[in-house]
């Protein structure tokens, strides 16, 4: 019997698509299902992670909250994107991955019941965890227009703020779509958080991650937000990480002893040998070089992807590592299309049931994991199983 925070909660269709793609061992197949990268992580995180195996401190869990040089780089990094300063003490704790602080941030501000304010179509995973937390999505549709990309209007994002809402969730470059926000969301949302009291959780896991060659716009930049603004960050994008499930949570020290209790209640602490390996990365002196060069690569694969597929029904992103395909004028379903390119066409591809009421019409492609020369016969691929 399924208990009833389960009840509307489905699965992310990635697992399914990845056992199934395993399943074939063939080497032929492209990997465009699950949001991985074949982009190495920093050398100073290699580096640290081979020195952390024989150091004891780092087999341990103390301390709970995170290392102190984890806190430190974290706080350090997002104050220095969001123009403020934080206190690594009292609003920063480390957690097992960027989902990891997400929900723990969601059980520390939704009560049951209450509404969080998220773009459409969204990733699965994050509005699973709003209902996980007893949480009521309440979707606002990006719209799609093909070449140009994903785009929302602010002012219909803010009005889907109101006296139900206890939380916006955010995410730029969002995922899946790669929309982009920036400001012009940001102000029109500040008086609707001030008005009704909700946190703005801003994911900050791709915000680097921008085919524009413009930094992050980061909502505590904003007047009017600063307080009010819960960024999660996580090394597994940006610093091609997975692996390690080390993620950070930066906020007000009002909230962010709450949230430091969800941790120790819920994962308890993060993989000890892996935090100062991301702290090592976070401040690098290459840092930033180092995710223009992993980004620009991204960018060619994805612009790889768009020229393969161009005629087809695609939407530019702007940023991440995926894009997608609405199935509907190709006359079949996402469900159907993944089935017949795994089967025909030798591509791994997610349909995005349950990613938000629009997911139904989409199939996503990430393009993070698959070198641009093996993108480079995805339209064969894309013919043979449609023809």
């Amino acid at each position: 019997m399924t208990v009833s925070r389960l009840r509307h909660i489905p699965g992310i269709g990635v697992d399914i698509i990845g056992d199934a793609a395993d399943a074939l061992a063939d080497p032929d197949v492209l990997r465009l299902e699950n949001l991985d990268t074949d982009l190495r992580p920093p050398r100073s995180a290699l580096e640290a992670t081979h020195t952390a195996i024989d150091d004891d401190a780092a087999n341990s869990y103390l301390p709970f909250q995170g290392h102190g040089s984890l806190r430190e780089a974290a706080t350090a990094h997002v104050g220095r994107i969001a123009g403020r300063v934080y206190d690594p003490a009292t609003e920063c704790v480390s957690v097992a991955g960027g989902l990891n602080g997400v929900l723990n941030t969601l059980l520390a501000t939704v009560e049951p019941g209450q509404e969080v304010v998220l773009t459409d179509p969204a990733y699965a995973g994050l509005v699973n965890r709003i209902r996980l937390a007893g949480g009521v999505p309440r979707f606002v549709p990006a719209e799609p227009n093909g070449d140009k990309g994903w785009s929302v209007d602010p002012e219909r994002l803010a009005a889907a703020v109101g006296p139900a809402t206890a939380a916006v969730l955010m995410m730029s470059p969002s995922m899946p779509t790669g929309l982009l926000l920036d400001h012009r969301h940001w102000a029109a949302l500040a008086p609707a958080c001030e008005r009704y009291g909700a946190w703005l959780i801003y994911d900050a896991a791709m915000e680097r991650i921008r085919f524009d060659g413009t930094p992050p716009d980061h909502p505590a930049a904003h007047e009017g937000l600063a307080d009010k603004v819960i960024t999660v960050g996580s090394a597994s994008k940006e610093l091609r990480m997975i692996g390690w499930r080390v993620g950070w949570v930066v906020g007000p020290a009002t909230i962010m002893a709450d949230i430091r209790l969800v941790g120790l209640t819920n994962v308890v602490c993060q993989v000890g040998l892996a935090q100062q390996a991301v702290a090592a990365a976070l401040t690098a002196p290459d840092a930033d070089a180092d995710i223009a060069a992993a980004t620009a690569e991204w960018r060619h694969r994805a612009e790889t992807v768009v020229a393969q597929l161009d005629g087809y029904p695609i939407v530019r992103p702007h940023g991440g590592w995926s894009l997608l395909v609405d199935t509907a004028p190709l006359g079949t379903s996402p469900a159907e299309l993944s089935r017949r390119l795994l089967r025909l066409g030798k591509v791994a591809a997610t349909p995005m049931s349950g990613w938000g009421p629009s997911g139904d019409h989409y199939l996503r492609l990430v393009f993070a994991n698959e070198p641009a020369h093996r993108l480079a016969d995805l339209r064969a691929r894309f013919e043979a199983s449609l023809g």
